[in-house]
């Protein structure tokens, strides 16, 4: 709008107020310019730019002081490391020995076997071999099971007599234990989506609907229910729990479009080796607070304001500890709009991980040493000794950015992300007191790929009970992965006996103790397997 200067008033208080008037406009529309194109470089970056929140190394000179302060501490006295660095392997790797092998020979004809200098008969001297990997398509068979009778000829009763049936995962059901593992590790760890899983059997001349197979899915689910309550139990005595959420979008009869469902993670400690997912329909605070009604101990997650109901509520019993991946992800955004404070908060966070990493290669180092010390241990120590003060310098910092003749807008992405951190304060150094305490909540994120990429696949669950089964077998499925098994085999094995299995012995279910179990030596065989 343009203003002429013979139509502003003479009145030197009135134009104060008009000058004041702008300031705060132009203030307003600064903070909405920041805000958009802090939005519009999320955008770009989501589309277009890396992933990781990596800084520049030379950034970390800010810090030179303190750093070459820490380097130069005396420490104490260890054994010189080598400083060769061991020499990466070249060339093809080795082919795996429990793969099994198909001898092809091809030899020289007989009537080639006669010397060409003397013409005597030649004697094998030895064999050239060669290997390469071959593939068999996976295959499909029938299971005929035959049941002799039997009856007495001598009696007039005519009395017949059959075997017993053995108990089948589904009853009156076409699929046995491995069809039914099958189907469950395609979509739930390789994440096909039954439809194109009904197109790869059609190529080996089965003809099974995706409705059928949506079937058998949520028969598996009832049947390994009561193994899954075994891991919930042991999740929820866990010290520490981290958890995290996900939307997934749900099919309503009600509407014409999906809504969003959601997917919560819940990993135990390593006491307790489980991970279990839970479906609820909303991401409202019901979810987390029925599942975590009889829990006491730490709470690892992000900020989200439903837990704040869970911490008030359940009276000192749930511990709330913050992940410093979640605080540094907003520093990162806020580099578009303030790049020089964004840089220093990202560098004192950087610090808090290198202690991190010190605490692991030390550990790594002395692990069979006779002296070793457990992982929690080293972490406590470092943390105190080197974590503490760099969170005291960190606080003072961001404290300072909120004052002082320069403060951050507390609207603006890096005033929202001191704020953020400022707020949780508490939570976020909570992890510095108890070595057992991981600095981020990074594993329930890595747990969620699993139902992310296979939301990119299937697209949605076609219920809220589909989204129930998904949670169930996606945590079979995930704790088997984190034992390091192989999914197809250990559902296989668990659905085949898990009928007629007692009920007060379904631990010896569980991945850990199937793998032991798996593991043991037998009488006949001293020697164990190598793997599960």
């Amino acid at each position: 709008m343009d203003v002429k200067l013979e139509q502003l008033p003479e009145d030197a208080a009135l134009l104060k107020q008009i000058i004041a008037q702008l300031l705060d406009s132009l203030q307003s529309l600064r903070r909405q310019n920041e805000q958009m194109t802090h939005r519009l470089q999320q955008l770009l970056r989501a589309h277009f730019g890396q992933k990781a929140e990596k800084i520049d190394p030379a950034q970390m000179a800010l810090f030179a002081q303190q750093i070459l302060a820490q380097v130069n501490q005396p420490q104490p006295t260890q054994e010189k490391p080598s400083t060769s660095v061991p020499c990466k392997g070249h060339g093809r790797k080795k082919l795996p020995r429990n793969l099994p092998r198909r001898r092809v020979i091809i030899d020289v004809p007989v009537e080639n076997r006669k010397c060409a200098c003397c013409g005597q008969e030649m004697t094998k001297i030895g064999e050239e071999t060669s290997e390469q990997i071959e593939w068999v398509p996976a295959s499909a068979c029938i299971l005929e099971t035959v049941r002799p009778k039997y009856a007495c000829k001598h009696c007039p009763d005519g009395t017949v007599i059959t075997a017993d049936k053995p108990r089948q995962p589904i009853e009156k059901g076409l699929p046995g234990p491995g069809m039914l593992a099958h189907v469950i590790t395609s979509k739930y760890c390789d994440h096909q989506p039954l439809n194109r899983l009904s197109n790869i059997f059609a190529r080996h001349g089965l003809d099974i609907s995706r409705s059928t197979m949506c079937g058998w899915m949520g028969a598996s689910a009832k049947l390994l229910q009561p193994l899954v309550d075994v891991m919930i139990e042991q999740v929820l005595s866990s010290g520490a729990i981290h958890t995290d959420d996900t939307p997934m979008p749900v099919l309503d009869k009600d509407r014409d479009s999906t809504r969003q469902g959601r997917i919560w993670i819940y990993r135990g400690d390593d006491q307790h080796p489980y991970i279990v997912y839970d479906y609820t329909p909303t991401r409202k605070r019901e979810g987390p607070t029925q599942f975590l009604e009889d829990y006491a101990g730490y709470l690892c997650a992000d900020a989200y304001g439903g837990y704040d109901g869970i911490y008030i509520g359940s009276q000192g019993r749930i511990i709330q500890v913050l992940c410093w991946a979640h605080s540094r992800r907003r520093f990162f955004e806020a580099q578009d709009t303030d790049a020089p404070r964004a840089i220093v908060a990202l560098a004192y966070i950087r610090r808090l991980y290198q202690v991190e990493k010190a605490a692991k290669d030390l550990f790594a180092k002395q692990e069979h040493g006779p002296d070793a010390r457990s992982l929690a241990a080293i972490r406590l120590e470092l943390r105190q000794r080197d974590s503490m003060p760099i969170l005291k310098e960190f606080e003072t910092w961001l404290r300072e950015q909120t004052g002082g003749a320069n403060p951050t807008l507390p609207k603006s992405p890096l005033g929202v992300a001191i704020n953020y951190c400022l707020g949780n304060w508490p939570a976020f150094i909570r992890y510095a007191d108890d070595g057992t305490l991981d600095i981020d909540n990074n594993l329930a994120e890595q747990g969620l790929r699993g139902p992310v990429i296979g939301r990119r696949n299937y697209t949605f669950f076609g219920s809220d009970n589909g989204g129930r089964t998904a949670a169930m077998l996606y945590s079979l499925i995930a704790s088997a992965k984190r034992h390091g098994l192989d999914p197809f085999a250990y559902l296989r094995d668990v659905i085949s006996r898990i009928s007629d299995h007692p009920s007060n012995k379904l631990h010896e279910l569980l991945p850990d103790h199937w793998k032991l179990a798996k593991n043991a030596p037998r009488p006949d065989n001293p020697n164990p397997p190598q793997q599960a």
